[in-house]
């Protein structure tokens, strides 16, 4: 049976993002690369095993049910998006996977951004539990469910606010469909929803999720480093009109983000979102910013994401208490702790290059961190990005 069962096995933004590339730049080319950070060695055969799996991504189809979800959960997606889902198919053509002698995994997914953007989360997603398949790991259910439910009490009990962000590295779409029941039966309300839109849909949850650093460094890419903040929400703000205001702050940095983050843009986005770097030094420079800005930090939101588990998130919603409204997106902690031992993968991909129109030429994307050594893209690039932000 194939991994990726419904075009809806995805995470929201890929939806979100597509049809933003389709409305404003629906004749833009990208180029997403696998990056493990790992470096793993995968077993002989893997990439085949892999290219099957891609294959048969080609004959998904969304279903009426699942369309009347799409319509019914995601209103801020007009009938002509919905009408290009449900035509929608993957084409495998549009990706290309390979293995070196020493097991190192390539993957590269190439072309229109509206469509190519949507191979991210399943191809992390399969590249995870294949590889536990293939090396023959079983999950310790009982251990899995006895964790999972102590978390979801917790985060009851002390009245945290949380998403379910777990798709891309998790064990399997099993344990995530038994991690997001488990959630659901033992948080209650405390559970906002999951990023994953066919879990949303088999479990009747919210969907959340916000946008994604691509996103950024497209505008990046296309507009110049120290205007790819601000286009980056101008043109999000004319897409979506104020829905989905959570806005990602690490793409070039959040102190590079923090000067280009006006006074508009702290009204019309409803919260922040916090991905890498110390995340009690990220509550106080955006408390800070605010203020600057005569904006009232308590009626707006952080949403911490970076490799939360559920004391961390305990903590750094202590420290941001009457100061700042928290919420939590936890992934890999929830969908792949499934017994000792058994690591997650440290894997992403990211959007290596771009470019406007086919006849264009590429132009190449980079991400830069909050964390050292967690830069993506050509080393040049990233090189001329970090000195025109005045990094170096």
């Amino acid at each position: 049976m194939a991994i990726i069962r419904s075009i809806l096995d995805t995470d929201l933004y890929k939806f979100t993002t597509s049809y933003a590339y389709s409305k404003l730049y629906p004749r833009a080319y990208g180029q997403f690369r696998f990056i493990d950070r790992a470096k793993t060695r995968y077993p002989e055969g893997f990439a085949e095993l892999l290219r099957q799996e891609l294959q048969q991504m080609a004959e998904l189809q969304l279903t009426r049910d699942e369309a009347q979800f799409l319509t019914r959960e995601l209103p801020y997606l007009p009938p002509t998006y919905i009408d290009f889902v449900r035509g929608f198919r993957f084409d495998p053509d549009e990706v290309h996977v390979s293995q070196d002698e020493e097991g190192q995994l390539s993957i590269v997914a190439e072309g229109l951004l509206y469509r190519v953007t949507l191979w991210e989360t399943p191809i992390l997603a399969l590249v995870s539990e294949l590889y536990y398949k293939v090396l023959g790991v079983e999950p310790d259910l009982a251990y899995a469910e006895q964790s999972i439910i102590a978390k979801a009490q917790r985060l009851k009990e002390e009245g945290i606010t949380f998403s379910m962000f777990g798709m891309r590295r998790r064990f399997s779409s099993d344990i995530e469909d038994r991690v997001t029941r488990l959630l659901k039966e033992y948080s209650g309300t405390n559970f906002y929803g999951t990023s994953n839109v066919y879990f949303a849909y088999k479990h009747g949850l919210r969907v959340s999720g916000t946008h994604p650093h691509e996103w950024v460094q497209f505008h990046g890419a296309m507009f110049g480093y120290k205007m790819a903040n601000y286009m980056a929400m101008e043109d999000w703000i004319n897409v979506y009109d104020g829905d989905l205001g959570t806005v990602l702050t690490d793409t070039y940095t959040t102190d590079v983000f923090m000067r280009n983050f006006s006074k508009k843009h702290a009204m019309l986005f409803t919260s922040l979102r916090h991905d890498s770097g110390d995340p009690l030094l990220f509550a106080d420079k955006v408390i800070a910013r605010y203020r600057e800005l005569r904006v009232d930090p308590q009626i707006k939101y952080i949403i911490f994401s970076d490799s939360l588990d559920a004391e961390r998130a305990i903590e750094i919603a202590k420290h941001c208490k009457g100061r700042i409204g928290t919420s939590f997106g936890i992934g890999t902690n929830f969908s792949n702790d499934v017994g000792a031992g058994i690591q997650p993968m440290n894997i992403v991909m990211k959007l290596w290059k771009c470019k406007m129109t086919e006849k264009d030429k590429w132009h190449p994307c980079v991400k830069l961190s909050d964390v050292d050594g967690k830069h993506t893209g050509e080393p040049e690039e990233i090189d001329l990005a970090q000195r025109t932000l005045g990094l170096i």
